[in-house]
């Protein structure tokens, strides 16, 4: 039994709420569960747009989908969502520029299937918090050539500047992971909005305290909107192995 919560936040300086989230602790299509975290950019209303349309697109196509292997399914429902939300841009001038980042989450028995684009991000949480996604934004590339390190990495000007998203060029590449979930394990997926506003060690020791899942997540953004709250916020927090933890 997978138990899961989430919610999203519009922050305290935005107008908008341009992240938009799906969950589903049931099948979709083949697989057994999906959970997605999207945040939008573009201006006006074309963020908020490109978010909630790649993420409809995304279910649809897997809920299609007649493959068996996760990468498959989730690869193709991201190519079939960059695909129209570029040929939306083109016909429609308001929409011009726009894209959105994704991570994406299935948990098939013990293990975990991720995909992403975009600095949206996905965690696990246990005896330690570790970043499993890797942003794709012009600052983690700099962290990677070694010409900042982490700590700066955190506050530099161009930290909201990413390298791939869905909707920027005609062709989109995703990450894949797949991670053998162990006891105890908590599964996050957030938008940059919660992990710009406070550090990895805060996120840890809000999700391993007291209270229901619930209680956690919004603490979470209550915490960040605390921060500053400079964006909006979306949290998805997953317990994929929560009957085995209450009959061990």
């Amino acid at each position: 039994m997978v138990r899961s919560y989430a919610t999203t936040d519009i922050g305290r300086k935005r107008q908008l709420n341009q992240d938009f989230i799906y969950l589903s602790e049931v099948p979709v299509g083949n697989l057994p569960n999906v959970f997605i975290v999207a945040d939008g950019m573009g201006g006006h209303n074309a963020g908020d747009f490109a978010s909630r349309y790649a993420v409809e697109t995304v279910v649809e196509e897997i809920e299609a989908s007649f493959e068996k292997n996760p990468v498959r399914i989730l690869g193709r429902a991201i190519e079939r969502a960059n695909t129209l939300i570029r040929r939306r841009a083109r016909e429609d001038i308001s929409c011009s520029g726009m894209g959105t980042t994704m991570v994406i989450a299935t948990c098939i028995g013990r293990y975990l299937e991720v995909a992403n684009v975009g600095d949206s991000r996905l965690y696990i949480v246990n005896d330690r918090i570790r970043q499993v996604t890797k942003d794709h934004s012009l600052v983690e590339e700099m962290v990677r050539m070694g010409g900042i390190d982490r700590a700066s990495a955190r506050n530099h000007p161009d930290k909201n500047i990413i390298t791939r998203a869905i909707g920027a060029r005609d062709y989109v590449e995703a990450d894949f992971f797949n991670l053998e979930l162990q006891m105890g394990d908590m599964v996050l997926l957030c938008s940059d909005g919660l992990t710009n506003m406070m550090d990895d060690e805060t996120i840890h020791r809000i999700l391993k305290g007291g209270g229901s899942l619930k209680d956690r997540v919004e603490e979470l953004v209550r915490v960040a909107n605390q921060n500053g709250g400079k964006d909006n916020i979306s949290v998805i927090v997953i317990e994929p192995l929560a009957d085995e933890v209450e009959h061990d």
